[in-house]
C-alpha cells in the first residue's frame, strides 16, 4: 500500500490538506500524519498545524484511511487522546489508526514538567496504553501510577476500535513494541539492510505476523545535488542520533545542533533523488524487507506537483492507480 505522511512540521494544514486530496485522486491509498507541538527549526518555512483538527477535515474531504502518531503521558493525558480518536472513528469507521511512541522533548517539555529518561517514559507509555485501550472496550477507569485516571468513561465509542501501533526508530525500541502493540510504524531513508533489522527486532518481541508501516523520508528534486541542498536546509535533523532527536527541547537548540551538519551528512540517513524510478526501488526494497504500507514523507519544494508526479509515474507502476 503506498501512503502520503503529511507533514505538519513543514507544510501548512492548507496545503496538506490538498495535498491528501490530489494523493486520493492520484492512486495513494493511505495517509498519516505526526502530531507535533513544534517544528524541528525556527526556520520561517517552518509549520505547526495542530493534527486532530486537521485529521477531521482531511477524513471527511478523502476516501483515504488516516493514521497518526502521538506520545501521551505528558502533553496529553492518555483519556483525551482515546476519546480524540475514538470520535473520529465512529464518524470515520475502520479509517483511523493511532501509533503511540515515547515522545520527544521538542513537543513534551512545553508543559514545565520534567522530562524522563527513556525508561521511564516507555514504562509511563505502557500505562497509557493500557488506559486508552480500557477506554476503548467502554470500561470505566480508574488508575494511578505515572499518569492518573478517575472515574473516566467514553460514552462516544466506534463499534470497532482503532489499532494501536507503537512507533519506533531503533531496533531496540522496535523489539519492546513487538510485545505490546498491534504493529509497527517506523522511519527510514532508503536503508534496506538497515529497515531489514528493524523488521526482524520487532518480529523477536512478539510482533511476527502484525502489520509494519514505514514513513519514509524522501528529498526529491530537478537534480540530485538540488534534492540534497533542499534536505540541508529543510530537514538537517535528519543527522542527529535518536538521542538526540528526542531530548532537544526547542527548535532553536535544534538549529543549534545541526548547524555543522552538510550534505553529505545527510546521505544514507534519507532517501535523496531526482528519479522517480528509484523510489519505486525504494518501495519494492521496503515489501521485501516485510513491510506493508510504505508512506512517502516528502522534501520537497511544491509538495503538491510532487504528489501529482508520483500518482502519474510511481502509483501505475507499483500497480495502485486509482
Amino acid at each position: 500500500m503506498l501512503g502520503l505522511h503529511a507533514s505538519h512540521e513543514a507544510f501548512s494544514p492548507r496545503v496538506l490538506l490538498d495535498a491528501v486530496r490530489l494523493a486520493d485522486a492520484a492512486g495513494f491509498q493511505a495517509a498519516m500524519c505526526s502530531d507535533h507541538f513544534h517544528a524541528w527549526t525556527a526556520a520561517p518555512f517552518a509549520q505547526s498545524g495542530f493534527a486532530w483538527s486537521w485529521l477531521g477535515a482531511a477524513l471527511e474531504a478523502t476516501r483515504l484511511p488516516f493514521g497518526v502518531v502521538n506520545a501521551p503521558g505528558q502533553r496529553y493525558h492518555p483519556a483525551i487522546v482515546a476519546q480524540a480518536a475514538a470520535t473520529l472513528a465512529a464518524m470515520y469507521p475502520r479509517r483511523v489508526w493511532v501509533a503511540l511512541g515515547s515522545g520527544e522533548a521538542i513537543n513534551e517539555a512545553i508543559t514545565g514538567a520534567p522530562w524522563p529518561p527513556k525508561p521511564e517514559r516507555e514504562a509511563r507509555l505502557l500505562e497509557c496504553v493500557e488506559v486508552i485501550r480500557a477506554l476503548w472496550r467502554g470500561e470505566t477507569v480508574t488508575h494511578a501510577g505515572a499518569v492518573r485516571v478517575v472515574s473516566a468513561r467514553l460514552a462516544t465509542r466506534p463499534e470497532t476500535p482503532p489499532l494501536l501501533f507503537g512507533a519506533a526508530i531503533t531496533e531496540e525500541t522496535a523489539e519492546w513494541v513487538g510485545g505490546w502493540a498491534d504493529g509497527l510504524v517506523t522511519v527510514g531513508g532508503g536503508d534496506a539492510a538497515a529497515l531489514g533489522r528493524t523488521v526482524q527486532a520487532f518480529h523477536r518481541g512478539g510482533g511476527r505476523g502484525k502489520p509494519v508501516m514505514l514513513q519514509l523520508a524522501l528529498a526529491y528534486g530537478p537534480t540530485e545535488a538540488a534534492a540534497l541542498s533542499l534536505a540541508r536546509a529543510r530537514w538537517p535533523h535528519a543527522a542527529l542520533q535518536p538521542t538526540q532527536l528526542a531530548d532537544i527541547e526547542t527548535p532553536e537548540a535544534f538549529d543549534r545542533a545541526t548547524a555543522s551538519v552538510t550534505a553529505d551528512d545527510l546521505r544514507g540517513r534519507l532517501a535523496v533523488t531526482d528519479d522517480l524510478g528509484r523510489v519505486r526501488g525504494w518501495i519494492e526494497d521496503a515489501r521485501a524487507a516485510g513491510v506493508r504500507e510504505i508512506y512517502l514523507s516528502p522534501i520537497v519544494e511544491d509538495l503538491l506537483a510532487f504528489v501529482g508526479e508520483v500518482g502519474e509515474r510511481v502509483a501505475p507502476r507499483l500497480g495502485l492507480a486509482a
